[in-house]
Order: C-alpha cells, then sequence, then structure tokens
C-alpha cells in the first residue's frame, strides 16, 4: 500500500491531469441548461471543489465506501431503535453505538475499549487512572496495549485499484 505522501504524487501525476481534461472538456460543451445534459454539466461544474479534494491529500480516500459499510449496520436497524423511549435514551444507543464503531474502526476491541473507558471515565484525573478526556480517544498513547485487536501474522496489505505493480 502506498503512502499517503506517495500516494498524493501518484494523483498529481495520473489523476490531476484527467480531472483537468474532463473539466475542460465540459467547458467546451454547449448544451441548453434545462436540457437533461446542461443539467448534469451544471451538477459536475458544482461539485468540482468537492470532487478534487482527494487530490489535495493523500491520506484522504477517492470514495466514501469504508464510511457507509461503516454505518450500514445502523441504517439496517433504526427500526429498532424507533422504540427508544426516551430522547436521553436515544442519545444513550447513539453514543455507544458511535464508541463501538469508532473501536473497530481503529483496530481495538470493543468490549476491552469501553470496560477501559468505564473504568477510568468516574476517575478522571485521579491519580492511576487518565488525566483528561482527550487520552479516551482510540488514537491516544494512553490506551492500554490490551484493548488493541490482535493482528493475523499473516495480513497481506490489501492494493487499492489505482496502485499498480511497479
Amino acid at each position: 500500500m502506498l503512502s499517503p505522501e506517495n500516494r498524493f504524487k501518484e494523483r498529481e501525476h495520473f489523476s490531476k491531469p484527467l480531472m483537468e481534461e474532463f473539466y475542460t472538456w465540459l467547458g467546451s460543451l454547449r448544451e441548453p441548461p434545462k436540457s437533461l445534459m446542461g443539467k448534469a454539466i451544471y451538477y459536475a461544474e458544482s461539485q468540482r471543489k468537492y470532487l478534487e479534494r482527494y487530490l489535495l491529500d493523500g491520506r484522504l480516500e477517492i470514495s466514501n465506501n469504508r464510511a457507509e459499510r461503516t454505518i450500514r449496520p445502523f441504517v439496517m436497524g433504526r427500526k429498532n431503535w424507533l422504540f427508544s423511549n426516551t430522547p436521553n435514551g436515544a442519545r444513550a444507543s447513539a453514543v455507544y453505538y458511535s464508541l463501538i464503531v469508532s473501536a473497530r474502526e481503529n483496530g481495538l476491541n470493543p468490549f476491552e475499549y469501553l470496560t477501559w473507558i468505564f473504568t477510568n471515565a468516574p476517575n478522571l484525573g485521579r491519580p492511576g487512572y487518565v488525566a483528561k478526556t482527550e487520552d479516551f480517544l482510540p488514537g491516544s498513547t494512553v490506551v492500554p496495549e490490551r484493548v488493541f485487536s490482535p493482528k493475523p501474522k499473516s495480513e497481506k496489505s490489501e492494493k487499492y485499484a489505482w496502485e499498480v505493480d511497479a
């Protein structure tokens, strides 16, 4: 897998010229604004600044498929949450769900992570416990090693479609 710096360079080399060529071609088209093609051109031009964002930073992904996959269980189960008795109950469910999904996305074991949070949160700032709320974030250096999910030894890095073997 490419590092963010190398991914940025590859995008500068391959994607940026294609993007510029596409928008130059769009600008050369003369279609009535009310036609379907005219509406498509307007839409593409109005979305340009959002589409080109991934060219600015190699850490950004081209699509939001990962985020879509992450929230799918929540969307599929939303009818179950219609029966939250109170707004506070619904808010609590959302907080727990956010913590669990954040743990998974950051390679943490959700059960161990929540156990660690619920042990430390009531004692915030006391000696021997977490000192500040930022320390509860998954990327914090204070998160103990036992909270991380073990990685398989034969893990191969997955290549993206835009990464070609040199």
